[in-house]
């Protein structure tokens, strides 16, 4: 009888490699702020790093096709006043970028597929609403131009960036500072950690707390969290010992770990980025110099450690690149951007395969970049899966797509209903529109006025340097 050993996974022998030295991005100034965001956000058209500016925030935008050095006075994407934070990519419009920033805004831009020749400075559209600095940012998954935003007003705030406005405000839910949000896969829920100890489950739309837990990880350091395709919770923290923990939760029964493994001993905050498609979560710890991953199964002990990716440098920040811009060829699934003090340094996770065929294993379908839903439909309380792609032929992305803010004009909105003070009882509209008429007109008789008398003192200044010349 043969007793199976070692446990089956196709993704056992998983290897990181960085490319080589000509397809790096050199020469970047990667900023030095002190926050524990990835810093850097790519899509299968671009790499955004937010980077060292004066007088103000700025990151810089490359076509993912640009590499080697980078001239010094390559255009910035520059509007904040104050040191940007956390960027990310619209998963809806491969030219669309939010940023947030020190100075309490949250800026989204249209990023041209040509390199521009100046800094792009203005924002497509600037949403204010938070009054102290904004740290995170995370677009919806399934609906479109639906972004969220938390800050250290210890506020969490959703956006519709098609017309500017807020449509939701979570206050009250966290009473410190937020280290972190995650969407669920079809955006109907929220994970969120603070510095309370706290971990939350939130239903954005009923404004509800569904299920916490406090203390997942009883160190004092920042806790991370994310949810998984299965609904389960991924977090990382630190014991009261300081070694580097990770646990997996079910919120539906949050008193008792699912799986909770100690790590290494370690200051650095470990920054997840999770895989749904393949069930693999990627840990890299800021200024750590190595990349762990591990996958996510149904069996004891649920949270398999598959190997370490290690290199000499440690990383400052870290881009993780969507399914939908790998080279499916080469048996690719992951993309690293590892950001050093000077560059940007792609790695890649690969598969060992023999076959050149397309491994359907490897690569189910994947979100593509239409979205499920419109703001309004998911607001109203409609959910959807995200509209799925394959990647047989690979994917081309789509050319630019213009990102159009509709404003909605203020005059628009129906008077509050209720008593209103008018001289007339038939026709309450007519008194205020006549007085405004009168006033318009009492205005231009003014404006002619003065204009005469400016007419008048020309004059009378030529008829006095005549006289004197």
């Amino acid at each position: 009888m043969s007793r199976r050993v070692v446990r089956q996974s196709k993704f056992r022998h998983v290897f990181g490699q960085p490319v080589k030295a000509d397809q790096m991005y050199e020469d970047i100034r990667v900023s030095k702020v002190t926050w524990d965001s990835s810093f850097c956000a790519v899509n299968p058209k671009f790499v955004a790093i937010i980077v060292e500016s004066g007088g103000g925030g700025a990151f810089i935008v490359l076509p993912l096709a640009k590499t080697g050095r980078v001239d010094k006075n390559h255009p910035l994407v520059t509007g904040h006043t104050a040191p940007v934070l956390d960027i990310d990519w619209c998963p809806h419009n491969d030219n669309v970028i939010a940023s947030a920033s020190e100075d309490t805004t949250v800026m989204v831009w249209q990023i041209p597929d040509y390199v521009p020749v100046r800094n792009i400075t203005e924002p497509v559209v600037t949403l204010e609403g938070h009054s102290k600095r904004v740290g995170i940012i995370s677009w919806h998954p399934t609906a479109r131009n639906v972004l969220l935003s938390a800050g250290c007003d210890n506020l969490v705030i959703l956006w519709n960036v098609g017309t500017g406005e807020m449509l939701l405000v979570l206050e009250d839910m966290h009473t410190d500072l937020i280290y972190n949000v995650g969407w669920n896969r079809n955006g109907s829920l929220l994970v969120t950690t603070c510095k309370d100890k706290k971990v939350r489950v939130i239903d954005p739309r009923k404004q509800q707390i569904v299920a916490e837990r406090f203390a997942p990880h009883e160190g004092l350091r920042p806790v991370r969290a994310l949810f998984t395709r299965e609904g389960h919770i991924f977090t990382t923290g630190f014991t009261r010992m300081s070694q580097r923990e990770l646990g997996l939760w079910d919120p539906k029964n949050f008193e008792e770990p699912i799986a909770l493994q100690e790590m290494d001993t370690s200051n650095g905050v470990l920054l997840p980025f999770y895989d749904p498609d393949s069930s693999i979560v990627y840990l890299c710890g800021k200024g750590d110099s190595s990349i762990r991953y591990f996958e996510i199964t149904d069996e004891a002990p649920y949270v398999h450690y598959l190997n370490t990716y290690s290199s000499k440098e440690p990383q400052r920040g870290m881009g993780f690149m969507p399914k939908r811009g790998l080279d499916v060829s080469k048996c690719e699934i992951a993309r690293f951007f590892k950001l050093h003090e000077r560059k940007c340094e792609p790695i890649v996770m690969t598969v060992p395969r023999k076959s050149d065929l397309f491994q359907d294993d490897l690569y189910p379908d994947t979100p593509g970049p239409e979205p499920a839903l419109e703001a309004d439909e998911w607001l109203s309380g409609k959910d959807a899966e995200p509209i799925l792609i394959s990647l047989r032929d690979g994917y081309v992305p789509v050319k630019n797509r213009e990102l159009k803010v509709v404003k909605k004009n203020i005059l628009d909105n129906k008077p509050p209903p209720g008593p209103r003070r008018s001289h007339s009882t038939c026709n309450p509209d007519r008194p205020g529109l006549e007085e405004v008429l009168e006033e318009i007109r009492a205005l231009k008789e003014t404006v002619q006025a003065q204009e005469k008398r400016i007419s008048d003192l020309e004059n009378k200044l030529c008829q006095f340097t005549n006289g004197t010349d």
